[in-house]
């Protein structure tokens, strides 16, 4: 009942602090499968996916006083998914993964993104690894390899000499925290959607995977905050 209380706060057009208050409640208690239960229906998912701004036609990023809504959205919708299977299937019929995609390049070359582009590629890792068909989906129709390896690319702050050979600047400080959490998350989700990929048919996918060898190689040459982030980096 206060879940469901919550979620039917965040479906009126409350103050942005309001909605944080409540989605960051609704993030703690959605560690727990049995209060997952009652609450996972299409039309609370369907209330998350839009404070995450992942269904609109207009720039989600449009406003950063919204930001704070749209990172603890997506925190909630990563427990939800890890830990409902309902939830799982209802992902693919909502078509959650491409809308993803879309705000995932959103992300791109844009300011004070980084928490809302972390927990994006979070949500695709959850997804890509707890659901098959939605792995199959992001390889074949949503171009996932293509859009999760420009993730990384970015994350890593990636320059280019060569097609497939990327600068190496032995003097560059570290990675900032949030710049090596978004290239794990973008490493884990990879990994998922290419774990079937050994047999590579077209032009296209070899030059999308001689070109995401080359972002690893870099990856290799970089260092994180800390011993302990460079280690999981690696």
């Amino acid at each position: 009942k206060l879940c469901e209380g919550i979620l039917n706060i965040l479906e009126k057009d409350t103050k942005t602090s309001c909605q944080v208050a409540c989605l960051e409640a609704l993030r703690i208690l959605s560690r727990d499968k049995k209060v997952l239960v009652p609450v996972t229906t299409k039309r609370n998912m369907q209330i998350l996916m839009k404070l995450a701004k992942l269904d609109t036609v207009e720039d989600p990023l449009e406003r950063v006083s919204e930001f704070p809504v749209i990172v603890e959205a997506l925190k909630c919708l990563c427990n939800i998914i890890f830990n409902s299977s309902i939830a799982q299937k209802l992902s693919l019929e909502l078509n959650l993964a491409a809308m993803l995609c879309n705000l995932l390049q959103e992300c791109k070359d844009r300011p004070l993104v980084d928490d809302i582009k972390c927990f994006d590629l979070r949500l695709l890792f959850l997804l890509s690894l707890l659901h098959t068909d939605i792995r199959a989906q992001l390889r074949q129709e949503l171009q996932g390899v293509q859009v999760l390896t420009q993730a990384l690319e970015s994350s890593l702050s990636v320059r280019w000499t060569e097609e497939y050979k990327a600068a190496e600047d032995r003097d560059r400080p570290p990675l900032s925290l949030q710049e090596t959490d978004c290239a794990i998350e973008a490493l884990k989700a990879l990994f998922n959607v290419t774990l079937d990929s050994w047999n590579v048919h077209s032009k296209n996918e070899s030059h999308q995977f001689r070109y995401m060898a080359a972002i690893l190689r870099h990856c290799l040459l970089t260092t994180g905050p800390t011993e302990e982030k460079t280690e999981e980096l690696h």
